[in-house]
């Protein structure tokens, strides 16, 4: 059983029972549990859906259910990267000057709407939520995007800086790459830490199916 949040308005689906939207919380997400009898829950949850991951903590230690955190390694800067890492979207906002290329999802936008002298390249899935920034161009695309296409993208809309959460990834991996081939700085979003309760932690599927099978 998959379970999507709802939050893409058309979502690549997985093979298998799927369900899309909310719980009603952590105690909605328990009775679930119990209601399905699930014995095992993997929280494969955006690395910055901190509040799903909260809930999905919560309930499966009321439940008394197996939990298993799935999260893709971050990013690592490489020889030739400019980055700055902040710990929030605010603080990611402050300062914010020229001609920025956003890319934090549709839900971070509005942190930016109050930024002045900037001008945003926003790009998202589907239309981001208002309030915007006044001074904008939208682009609704889906990953992954080739590196041409990237560093065309950067040359065209003559961007002097790259804001993005680091989701980590390969499908949007190429903006990094683009940005240090063309000397763009970049400012990157650190991941808000996993809930604490000491569940195990893996990196890919192929180590989540392991963990599966050996319970």
């Amino acid at each position: 059983m998959s379970s999507l949040a709802g939050r893409v308005r058309a979502p690549v689906l997985p093979e298998g029972e799927v369900r899309v939207g909310g719980f009603g919380g952590a105690e909605g997400l328990r009775e679930y549990l119990r209601d399905n009898a699930i014995d095992l829950l993997v929280d494969a949850t955006h690395p910055f859906a901190a509040v799903m991951s909260a809930h999905a903590a919560a309930a499966a230690a009321a439940a008394g259910v197996a939990l298993l955190h799935l999260r893709r390694p971050g990013w690592v800067a490489a020889q030739g990267d400019s980055w700055t890492r902040v710990p929030s979207l605010p603080a990611a906002a402050a300062g914010l000057r020229g001609r920025v290329f956003l890319t934090v999802g549709r839900q971070g936008v509005a942190a930016f709407a109050g930024v002045a002298g900037a001008w945003f390249l926003i790009r998202a899935i589907d239309p981001p939520d208002p309030p915007l920034p006044a001074a904008r161009e939208i682009l609704l695309a889906r990953g992954p995007f080739a590196l041409a296409d990237e560093i065309s993208l950067l040359r065209e809309h003559r961007i002097d800086v790259l804001v993005t959460k680091d989701s980590g990834g390969p499908d949007t991996e190429a903006k990094l790459i683009a940005a240090r081939e063309l000397g763009v700085p970049v400012i990157v979003v650190d991941r808000p830490p996993l809930p604490a309760g000491g569940a195990p932690v893996v990196t890919t599927v192929d180590d989540a199916m392991a963990w599966l099978r050996g319970r």
